[in-house]
């Protein structure tokens, strides 16, 4: 599985804002989560399958988060622009 990935330090109600040519995946995940993700085991996340854009997602409580982007193909070569909004 390919996935687009960055991980970043949101504190309460920051948000990261996706700008994307192709519908796709966008989560907000913590490290636990994200390692299940990876596995390919049943994870918690926010965030959803979108397909009109932008869209932003707000952290929840602060901490460390990883920014995940992935399509339904599994494929990375698209165009996309990710931003922190704080």
């Amino acid at each position: 599985m390919e996935f687009i990935h960055s991980r970043e330090y949101l504190g309460k109600g920051d948000a990261v804002e996706l700008e994307s040519d192709v519908p796709c995946n966008f989560m907000l995940t913590d490290d636990q989560n994200f390692s299940l993700y990876k596995d390919g085991e049943v994870f918690g996340y926010y965030g959803g399958h979108y397909a009109s854009f932008p869209v932003r997602i707000s952290a929840p409580y602060p901490g460390e988060w990883n920014i995940t982007v992935d399509t339904p193909d599994g494929k990375t070569g698209f165009r996309y622009n990710l931003r922190v909004v704080r």
